[in-house]
């Protein structure tokens, strides 16, 4: 890990000691008196000072958008949680346990094709994917105390920064539902899943501290008719911890501090297949929620990332080592500001400023005699990216609101290089300075919505986005087997335009029903492609990727303790490709299926829980010449908990309980692997 990350860790700390005593000043039975404020804000002490919920108000401008929201539910890993959701696609089907880091990059709406990710994901207004790579750490999230999951899809939301093409995925941590709790879990193949949490009032604060623990001998990930000697279960061990406080500098001010540090160990199910992950995040945000508001944010990640590659021979009877990835060290810097000035009546605006700088390497030993490599690649750059937005929303009816918003970046690559020595000789055989590039993007959205009636409501939008090319796609080559990818130094931003009409249904109570129909084309869009007569791939700009379809999401109260859920979504995804990608001008984008649906019913009167959920995924091919086809997948999750004494519950639960077979990839020589068959659970839990 970077030597440097204590500094940065540090600093959340240091504030920390600095607003103590804003956080003890007033014990809880100091002059409280009623206040009014508006709904949306939540009060935890109607005392001098206040708590309220962590970001600014919702800015209705927002009902224009196509939004799901779920429950963190105990017990479920993030990325699964979100498969609910229509169109949430990862690179591969399988979940942290037994995927390679680098593949888990998620994206939205079909825009799928490649491991980095599309879709933004935000913890508390912080972007989350790797600096150098874009793919998402997932263990990094079961040790956080999350309060909600909102899936914002679509491009266009100009306040959250670039590289949202195909929509955000907000998490926000709880700040004032006070207590603790403990679950220890355990399941199928010696795995054991522990988590632990405590949220606390502090004068007129809050502190909170929640960890996570999980391990397991794995799977074979290998389907049962084509394994050999080597193969064996994907070990894995992931732990991390989270700290939070949040200290009042007035009635409605408060200044949040977040800290958290995760490791996640596993390995692919053979030798030299391992791969360790780390890192730390902390950030410090000054929100207020005055009149004028405001909210200003300053943040820093630090990653680690290692990882050994296996060449299995065509028996699986043996593996020798080919590449060692020994150190990936990246940093993201970050700074947001965002005003929101008074104007009255149904009018609103929003102003502000956001900075990202992401500086990463990748050193690696390669091509190796036995088990000594005998070429070293030292490759990497920094990327940075400054922007300004203005969006403003307003209602001219009771029944109508408008809303419009832009954005313009300035961004540059730097400092590119790509250097290669023969360690035999300690003689540098390549050693590549790329030029700088620098450029501006603009992004933007405008949006209608009339509500018919009370319950009725039909909104559409048109947007423009774009995305820059990661470290990891401008200089790392990288060899899979047989097949090695080439680097592209000289790729361009994507840049995605689109527009969507739906509806939403919600009577306040016993049914809530969403649709929506899309149009999206990624230009200049990023993929592994193929070379003409050859096995060998190239990072390129496609023409782009036209995506077209619908997704539908319905919520019901059945009664009063029973509830369902129903998602579906259709997408039409081509790629347009001419010249050095012509060949797949037409195909179907790799990883991308057309159907995917899910159904869930939950029963709770609160002594007794059970539910059930249902998961479809149509076919989807592994390349972009559209020649590995894998199967669709029906799969079944069950899970039932009993509360037998105070605050004690007792829980069983299954993943895959039908033992449905869940390809995730095949390989060049069409070897078949598959995502987590049935596991099972058996639990304790205990709220106070």
């Amino acid at each position: 890990m970077n030597k440097n990350w204590l500094k940065f860790a540090a600093l959340p700390l240091l504030a920390m000691g600095i607003a103590a005593p804003a956080l003890g000043q007033i014990s809880k039975g100091d002059g409280c008196v009623p206040v009014d404020l508006p709904v949306d804000m939540e009060i935890i002490l109607t005392c001098p000072i206040l708590i309220v919920t962590g970001n600014l108000r919702t800015f209705q401008g927002e009902q224009i958008e196509s939004i799901a929201e779920i429950e963190p539910v105990s017990g479920d890993r993030l990325e699964n949680s979100l498969r609910s959701i229509p169109n949430f696609q990862q690179f591969r089907r399988s979940d942290a346990r037994s995927a390679n880091p680098t593949s888990q990059g998620v994206t939205l709406r079909g825009l799928g094709g490649n491991a980095s990710s599309r879709a933004l994901v935000m913890l508390d207004d912080v972007p989350q994917a790797d600096p150098f790579g874009g793919w998402i750490s997932w263990p990094g999230y079961d040790a956080l105390n999350l309060a909600s999951i909102r899936v914002r899809r679509g491009a266009g939301q100009v306040a959250s920064g670039p590289g949202a093409v195909a929509g955000i995925i907000e998490l926000d941590s709880k700040q004032n539902k006070y207590g603790t709790s403990g679950r220890l879990a355990y399941g199928s193949r010696n795995s054991v899943d522990a988590k632990a949490a405590m949220l606390q009032q502090l004068g007129k604060g809050s502190i909170s501290v929640s960890g996570s623990y999980a391990r397991g001998d794995g799977f074979i990930p290998i389907v049962k008719s084509q394994r050999g000697s080597v193969d064996r279960g994907a070990e894995y061990e992931q732990a991390g911890i989270a700290l939070r406080a949040v200290a009042p500098l007035g009635r409605e001010t408060e200044m949040q501090f977040n800290m958290r540090g995760f490791t996640d160990k596993r390995e692919r199910g053979f030798e030299f297949s391992d791969n360790r992950n780390s890192g730390v995040d902390s950030s410090i945000r000054l929100v207020h929620r005055g009149d004028w508001q405001y909210s200003a944010l300053a943040y820093v990640q630090i990653r680690d990332f290692k990882t050994r590659f296996g060449s299995v021979a065509a028996d699986r009877n043996s593996v020798r080592l080919v590449l060692d990835q020994f150190s990936v060290p990246s940093t993201g810097l970050g700074a947001r500001f965002e005003v929101r000035p008074s104007l009255g009546g149904d009018t609103e605006l929003r102003v502000g400023a956001d900075w990202r700088r992401t500086i990463g390497e990748t050193k690696e030993n390669f091509f190796f005699i036995g088990p000594v490599p005998q070429r070293n690649r030292n490759a990497g750059g920094r990327t940075d990216n400054l922007g300004g937005f203005i969006e403003g929303s307003f209602k001219p009816a009771d029944n109508l609101t408008l809303s419009l918003g832009g954005r313009i970046d300035h961004w540059n690559i730097r400092k590119g290089f790509l250097q290669q020595t023969d360690l035999s000789t300690g003689v540098i055989t390549s050693d590549t300075r790329f030029s700088d590039r620098s450029g501006w993007e603009g992004s933007g959205r405008a949006g209608i919505a009339f509500r018919a009636s009370e319950d009725f409501k039909l909104r559409s939008a048109a947007y423009l986005g774009w995305r820059l090319p990661t470290l990891n796609e401008l200089y790392r080559p990288f060899r899979v087997g047989a097949v090695s990818t080439a680097a592209n130094e000289n790729l361009s931003p994507e840049r995605l335009r689109g527009a969507e009409f739906g509806f939403d249904y919600d009577n306040q109570g016993d049914l809530k029903i969403s649709a929506t129909g899309f149009w999206n084309r990624l230009d200049n869009a990023i993929a592994n492609v193929t070379l003409p007569a050859s096995i060998n791939r190239q990072r390129q700009n496609l023409d782009a990727i036209e995506s077209k379809g619908v997704e539908l999401d319905a919520s019901m109260r059945l009664a009063n303790e029973w509830k369902a859920r129903l998602s579906y979504s259709y997408v039409d995804a081509k790629v347009v490709g001419r010249g050095a990608s012509a060949a797949v001008d037409g195909l179907r984008p790799a990883q991308i299926p057309k159907h995917n649906a899910s159904a869930a019913i939950g029963y709770d009167d609160n002594k007794i829980r059970a539910d059930v959920a249902l998961r479809y995924i149509g076919s989807q091919f592994d390349d972009d010449n559209n020649s590995r086809l894998l199967n669709d997948a029906f799969t079944v999750d069950a899970a039932a908990s009993y509360e037998f004494a105070d605050g004690f519950r007792a829980e069983l639960r299954s993943e895959n309980l039908l033992n449905a077979e869940v390809q995730s990839a095949i390989s060049s020589s069409v070897v078949i692997e598959r995502a987590a068959p049935r596991t099972i659970w058996i639990g304790l839990s205990k709220t106070f």
